[in-house]
């Protein structure tokens, strides 16, 4: 199965208003597990294949303008899998990432560990909410989920974000099954 992140895509933490992000370009090879005929089937895709470009000046808006050159949040994942139903639409993927903040070369921050379950249904946290889209028949979904994001243990960032609070992340993607 061949994953694709297009545009159209959004990340917010805390109280900061919605990012909206361009993720064209990433993706990655996932393995279909077997399943029933138009059924659940089981996805994994192997962290070290997934590119998921970074949130930078080229990439992402915030207010309709472009992050401040030298700013980049670069985002490493660690686990992405779930399930794919081609029957109703429906995916759920758990995803487990490390986002790595930095400011030029003068600053590098401690990861910060997001892990949450991105799905084509609703999430909805304390301060984020938002729905996502089925698989549409070219292959195409929105997929949404709001996790905990917990202190990084750099106070300057950990202030700065608000840390702890929660981040809600939509990724417009598209699933092909390889033949």
């Amino acid at each position: 199965m061949q994953l694709a992140t297009t545009k159209g895509c959004g990340l917010a933490i805390g109280a900061y208003p919605h990012f909206s992000y361009n993720a064209s370009g990433g993706g990655g090879t996932g393995e279909l597990g077997p399943g029933p005929a138009g059924g659940p089937r089981t996805v994994s895709f192997e962290p070290a294949s997934l590119l998921i470009p970074p949130l930078n000046w080229r990439t992402t808006r915030v207010l309709g303008l472009p992050l401040p050159p030298g700013l980049e949040i670069a985002i490493a994942p660690e686990q992405l899998a779930g399930s794919i139903d081609s029957a109703t639409g429906a995916v759920q993927l758990h995803f487990r990432a490390r986002f790595r903040f930095r400011i030029a070369g003068l600053y590098r921050a401690p990861d910060l560990l997001i892990d949450t379950l991105l799905s084509t249904g609703a999430a909805q946290g304390q301060r984020h909410r938002a729905r996502g889209q089925t698989l549409s028949a070219d292959g195409t979904a929105l997929l949404v989920g709001v996790a905990s994001v917990p202190p990084c243990g750099d106070p300057w960032l950990d202030r700065l974000l608000g840390l702890p609070d929660e981040a809600l992340a939509m990724l417009r993607c598209s699933f092909k099954c390889e033949p």
